[in-house]
């Protein structure tokens, strides 16, 4: 899905509207309606994905998830029932709050290694590593020994799997 045409249609509803100002307030429009484009693609997708969310949450069988695909959005809606060797439901995305931006460092080969299972899940990198994430703090500690790996290590137990 293109977002462009009704990013367009904001900056011109701006620009018409400004068109009963004087040459500053024009000169402002203009302004504005450039800095205006990524919130508007940004607000554009938030409402698509809420609407994703909420098409799913009506339906029974199916996932309607709504993907960045360059500059662009991509609606893809996936079955849920009948799959034998089905994997477990990501937990669910917490109503309300704020969404942070985060930078996330990892080693080429392991940057790879999530790709390839988001892909096989069908999620974007972004939405794998959130749900990792939601699912190890979901997760109950039951004991010392079932948080180590014997190495000195720790491991994570989720519904994800690379």
């Amino acid at each position: 899905m293109r977002l462009d045409p009704y990013v367009e249609q904001l900056q011109d509803a701006l620009g018409a509207a400004a068109a009963n100002g004087d040459r500053e307030v024009q000169r402002a429009a203009g302004l504005l309606s450039a800095g205006l484009e990524p919130a508007a693609r940004l607000a554009l997708m938030n409402a698509l994905s809420d609407l994703a969310a909420e098409v799913t949450a009506a339906l029974d069988d199916r996932v309607v998830e709504v993907r960045l695909d360059g500059r662009d959005l991509r609606v893809v809606v996936t079955p849920t029932a009948g799959v034998e060797d089905e994997e477990p439901t990501p937990p669910p995305m917490p109503e309300g709050g704020d969404i942070s931006r985060i930078t996330l460092r990892l080693l080429d080969e392991i940057k790879a290694k999530a790709e390839r299972a988001a892909a096989a899940q069908g999620v974007s990198l972004n939405a794998w590593v959130s749900q990792a994430v939601q699912g190890a703090l979901s997760g109950t500690r039951r004991g010392r020994g079932d948080d180590h790996d014997g190495r000195g290590g720790s491991r994570v137990r989720g519904w994800v799997r690379g």
